[in-house]
């Protein structure tokens, strides 16, 4: 009986959707990735894409349009039609963008229909073994001792390690010289031989350096813990109050898409991410899971357009 009458209800509520919601999706779905295929942007967006094809047996196909640290991917989808047949993946970058870019195709609140925040990627400030430091406060009273005088790696201007940096710059007063890279490899690298002397670094990229004593971690960017390093304190639990960041992903749509059509790939996206299965798969990527409602994606992301705006501002930060 509970069967039945879950199934009355469920099809109660779907013949209250509209013709062409319940239908949705016909054709085959276009998932677009601003970056190159390979990375954490990339494997959140076929993973999202596998979720919703299975959901509704139709292909959502994964599409790289990488350029411009995700702006040109992000462009295309604003101009796409507004019909459910283009899904996209924001990231972190989209946020910072307004606030760096003097030119831009698009605006991360306006121009898009937020779904979910699918996943928070956080970074993890490590030093160099040789310098004397043990905890945050020791590196910002070590720094600070020696203005100008140590430098820090970034996966380029405008970057998130860049902006995670500017930020703990703008809250402890400390002064380190800015050393951009073009990647997380050759930015450990450098890291790694003492040619830098710290930086911020997605914390599944530098975990096994950590583990072999070649990087010395200090703290986890965002305000919750990392779960593969629950030891490791936070930059806000090691003093710097309010100190909260980090990269992440999260699933939009062109503005103007019907709210039925984003509750259809809200609904199983969602539910995916706050089941064990996809906290474990996200972890394994070094990524805790989003999930929540297009309500709450929409203010994080205004959020975090006015915080790193703020940024931006203060380490007076432009590109064209």
């Amino acid at each position: 009986m509970k069967n039945i009458a879950t199934f009355v209800i469920a099809a109660a509520a779907l013949a209250c959707l509209p013709v062409s919601a319940q239908q949705y999706p016909v054709k085959p779905v276009r998932v677009l990735i601003p970056f190159p295929p390979g990375g954490p942007t990339d494997i959140v967006g076929r993973m999202v894409a596998d979720i919703l094809t299975k959901t509704y047996n139709v292909q959502f196909v994964p599409d790289n349009r990488a350029g411009a640290a995700g702006n040109v991917g992000m462009e295309a989808c604003a101009r796409s039609a507004p019909d459910g047949y283009t899904v996209c993946i924001m990231t972190v970058a989209q946020s910072i963008a307004p606030a760096i870019y003097r030119k831009l195709g698009f605006d991360p609140i306006r121009d898009f229909a937020h779904v979910t925040l699918a996943a928070q990627l956080p970074s993890m400030l490590t030093v160099h073994p040789s310098l004397p430091v043990k905890t945050v406060k020791e590196l910002v009273a070590l720094a600070r001792s020696k203005p100008g005088q140590m430098s820090y790696a970034s996966t380029g201007n405008g970057s998130s390690p860049h902006m995670l940096m500017e930020m703990l710059k703008s809250m402890t007063g400390m002064d380190v010289v800015h050393v951009p890279y073009k990647g997380q490899a050759p930015a450990v690298l450098d890291q790694l031989s003492g040619q830098v002397q710290l930086a911020f670094n997605t914390a599944i990229g530098v975990i096994p350096q950590v583990k072999i004593g070649k990087l010395k971690p200090l703290a986890i960017s965002t305000r919750e813990r990392f779960p593969a390093m629950p030891e490791l304190p936070s930059v806000d639990e090691a003093g710097v109050k309010g100190f909260d960041g980090g990269s992440w992903n999260g699933v939009v749509m062109p503005a103007g898409t019907p709210p039925e059509i984003l509750n259809r790939i809200h609904g199983p996206v969602s539910a995916y991410l706050r089941s064990p299965a996809g906290r474990e798969q996200m972890l394994k990527q070094g990524a805790l899971t989003g999930g929540g409602s297009p309500a709450e994606f929409a203010a994080f992301i205004k959020a975090e357009a006015a915080k790193w705006a703020k940024v931006a501002k203060f380490a007076k930060i432009q590109l064209d």
